[in-house]
């Protein structure tokens, strides 16, 4: 899955207008010079010698070179681990979110909390994810002043304070919670009709303990599934998110790279972001096939 999703990343950088040499000419360069950057960063070859070699070397963790000269595993050494701890506290996040609320819905199942969760869930999923940082900016620090507006890092590049992941945080969570509060409530309404789960409750056990004893872990497989392919959109919109908050992660890479057409940093983000979803997936994998007894 990963060589196929690396595959499209060369082939559309391949039929974006431009290259990296023209990108990151100089003002004043003669087309000479162009030429001959092109031929130093191999653009002159084709495309699949190109992606060849890049295949090649990443089993051993070598990333390429960027188009200014910067070996892309020392470029991504820092924002790497910032995109990491904002999307794993979103995760994080969003999971406790979506578990406390879908219980709470599964709990009364057609009362009041069921149906405000249902509601307030299909409004939030609907939001993109700047659209809901621009909200947070516009609320919590231009009107409030509660936190700040943007991130400022320490020497090493981190955040310098823990209050600059709020909003990033907050940001991704909301639409994702609202998904995965659906998933764990449909989740738990589809055990409530499971033999053991009503034979519990037939021997007068409280609502809580049939639940949290019976129902929870038979749904654990659909709510690990759903949890993970929140992954993906939580490190996509990281992304976006990174941007508007100014946030030292992989975002700014990104979109640089974009911008000049940088083929080898953007396979590399897109390879190390890929590995961690796949790994996630994997994850929500083994514990269904632990859960409904299968062997992986």
């Amino acid at each position: 899955m990963l060589c196929v999703l690396l595959t499209v990343v060369f082939g559309a950088i391949e039929v974006l207008p431009g290259d990296a040499a023209s990108a990151t000419a100089e003002r004043g360069e003669s087309a000479a010079d162009v030429a001959a950057r092109r031929h130093l960063l191999g653009l002159d070859r084709p495309l699949w010698q190109r992606f060849g070699d890049w295949m090649t070397a990443l089993p051993s963790g070598d990333l390429g070179t960027s188009a200014r000269g910067e070996r892309v595993t020392d470029l991504l050494a820092a924002p790497f681990p910032n995109t990491l701890l904002l999307g794993g506290t979103a995760f994080a996040v969003t999971l406790a979110a979506a578990l406390v609320l879908g219980c709470w819905a599964a709990a009364r199942p057609g009362g009041a909390v069921d149906r405000v969760v249902a509601f307030t869930s299909g409004i939030t999923l609907a939001l993109p994810e700047f659209v809901v940082a621009v909200g947070l900016l516009l609320v919590l620090s231009l009107w409030a002043g509660w936190l700040p507006a943007v991130t400022l890092t320490t020497p090493d590049g981190a955040p310098a304070s823990w209050t600059m992941l709020v909003m990033p945080v907050l940001a991704l969570v909301i639409p994702q919670a609202g998904w995965n509060a659906r998933i764990v409530r449909g989740a738990l309404a589809d055990q409530a009709a499971a033999p053991h789960v009503t034979a519990a409750r037939l021997d007068g056990l409280s609502p809580r303990r049939v639940l949290l004893r019976h129902a929870l872990p038979g749904a654990w497989p659909a709510i690990a599934t759903g949890a993970a392919t929140s992954t993906g959109m939580l490190l996509g919109g990281a992304v976006v998110v990174e941007t508007l908050f100014n946030f030292p992660g992989l975002g700014t890479v990104l979109a640089g790279a974009v911008a000049d057409r940088d083929t080898p940093v953007i396979a590399g983000v897109v390879a190390c972001t890929g590995a961690v979803i796949s790994l996630v997936l994997l994850c929500a994998d083994l514990i269904r096939a632990r859960t409904l007894g299968a062997h992986p």
